[in-house]
């Protein structure tokens, strides 16, 4: 490989790892690169990173480590749609999006107020960890509620809510001197399948892009965000031959020229299914920079990659000077991550920081406004003294960052008397195989049940939660009377679903967020410690 075109090439690649210094804390070691690889390939040059894992004070080491190995500036990047304690510990974690969207529709100016104060936050974060690159919004229009991987990660169920909300945090973000990035290009919100797993192919019209899944990305882009990610997946009336990340008719011909926007683009990650499963990783890249790509991300062989771009250069088929143009507009971004806006406070100018030796301070108020306004109540839960079951259902209760051991959902039931029992992929089966009382109530222990559930949309998972009985589940208990309560994290949808089953005196609550501070505000709202009279758990 040529030293000056290996070099140009290397700078359009993202590529992951752990937010943990050391190989053996790695999470996702397939996905994730040991040290020696990762200090190698940002030595040939590679321009970005995307970092998943770790505490701040470790990844604010990490960020300075990286950059250090590859001795230019980098462009380090995170999935932290949900704040920055989503992923990287001691930060803030915030309610998901789509929890301000369904507040949008009451109370418009407020969710607008607070999507931007969202994304100040999750830039402010950032930038203390030394993260220069956000990517978010999703700006993909969630109008299909079995989408399993999208879902709650969108901002609005319709295109104005999407793209008020999108703007907003689009505005907070880059306020504080850190791009952002709208995903997932032209629109992933009305798909019942996960790219991750496999391709999905929308059906729609021009007329109904134009109309649904395009608004939010426009809404953006007037809004000058700085980069755009692609979506895997196939949309037949742009493109019937390749997915939308591979296709010049997508990228080139309607977010360039169409829509005008000249800032990056940036694929999905390339080691996903829907792109994996069916082109080679060399091919992969060269197809994603020939529809127009600027950036990309996780190719699922980095070296292989670099190899196959430099020899479509050499056959022709990639143009060098596009390239360039490329690498020019990655630069441009970096410039304008190291300029914040003059409505950036002084106290946090970049040189002030990023200093991991520093403790990170979450914005608490912001965190605690978001799960009190999106918060819904009906009733008090009256706890007995005498035993009972704290049923809680998780997709992974070994992957489940919301569950650690000091967590109010499991610390304030215990404290009531009640013996938590999980429901979950790894748990012996707690379905009896009826389907009026679908339940095994026989495996678990007697007394009154307090019914969490933890459940939204996620990646990997295929499905929003959809197909298990929690209505049938509700009914039967009820039967019983032995219903106490109903704790629902996540999904509004299935939260919708359960209110018709639910009798009008059962406490119950919702809430958008799955973190401890969410538990915590949900359960401090329907559990009361007064006794219950006889008839508390009765119809």
């Amino acid at each position: 490989m040529s030293s000056e075109l290996g070099r140009l090439i290397a700078e359009l690649l993202v590529v992951r790892a752990s937010g943990f210094l050391g190989d053996h804390q790695r999470r996702y070691p397939r996905w994730e690169l040991a040290n020696a690889e990762l200090q190698s390939l940002l030595e040939l040059g590679v321009g970005g990173v995307i970092l998943l894992g770790g505490s701040c004070a470790e990844v604010g080491l990490r960020t300075q480590q990286l950059c250090q190995w590859a001795g230019h500036p980098l462009l380090l990047c995170a999935d932290v749609e949900e704040g920055v304690g989503q992923r990287f510990e001691g930060a803030t974690w915030l309610v998901p999006p789509l929890a301000l969207g369904q507040l949008h529709r009451s109370d418009p100016k407020r969710a607008i107020a607070l999507a931007e104060r969202y994304g100040r936050c999750t830039g402010l974060d950032a930038r203390a960890l030394g993260l220069n690159w956000v990517l978010g919004p999703v700006c993909d229009v969630n109008n299909n509620p079995a989408n399993p991987v999208i879902n709650v990660r969108a901002w609005g169920e319709t295109p104005q809510t999407a793209s008020d909300l999108a703007a907003a945090f689009t505005r907070g973000v880059q306020a504080t001197g850190v791009l952002a990035c709208a995903k997932h290009f032209p629109g992933h919100g009305d798909t019942s399948t996960d790219s991750h797993l496999e391709l999905p192919v929308i059906g729609h019209n021009r007329e109904r892009l134009d109309a649904v899944e395009l608004p939010p990305f426009q809404a953006v882009i007037a809004e000058g965000v700085a980069a755009v990610m692609t979506a895997h997946l196939m949309l037949s009336a742009l493109d019937p031959e390749r997915p939308a990340t591979l296709s010049r008719p997508v990228l080139t011909g309607l977010l360039r020229q169409e829509l005008g926007f000249d800032g990056l683009i940036v694929t999905d990650a390339l080691v996903m299914e829907a792109i994996a499963g069916r082109y080679g990783a060399g091919e992969a890249a060269v197809l994603a920079l020939e529809a127009g790509a600027d950036l990309v991300l996780m190719p699922a062989d980095a070296r292989g990659a670099l190899v196959a771009i430099e020899a479509a250069v050499a056959a022709g088929r990639l143009s060098e000077s596009e390239l360039r143009r490329s690498a020019e507009r990655r630069r441009e971004a970096l410039a304008q991550a190291r300029t914040p806006s003059s409505t950036t406070a002084s106290s946090h100018a970049p040189e002030a920081m990023h200093d991991p030796g520093q403790a990170m301070e979450p914005d608490g108020a912001l965190a605690l406004e978001l799960v009190q306004a999106t918060l819904q109540v009906q009733g008090a839960c009256l706890i007995p003294s005498g035993g009972g079951v704290n049923l809680i259902r998780c997709d992974n209760a070994l992957s489940a960052p919301f569950l650690p051991l000091t967590a109010p959902a499991l610390v304030i039931p215990e404290a009531a008397g009640l013996a938590t029992c999980l429901i979950e992929a790894r748990s012996p089966s707690p379905w009896s195989g009826d389907p009026q009382a679908p339940l095994a109530l026989d495996r678990l222990p007697e007394g009154p049940v307090l019914l969490q559930l933890f459940v939204r949309g996620n990646p990997f998972r295929g499905s929003a939660g959809a197909g298990e009985p929690w209505p049938e589940v509700i009914r039967q208990l009820q039967a019983a009377h032995r219903l106490a309560g109903v704790v629902v994290y996540g999904s509004p949808y299935l939260w919708q679903s359960l209110q018709a089953a639910l009798n009008p005196g059962v406490p119950a609550a919702y809430s958008p967020g799955q973190m401890p501070l969410a538990q915590q505000e949900a359960l401090g709202a329907i559990i009361t410690t007064k006794q219950p009279s006889p008839t508390d758990f009765t119809d």
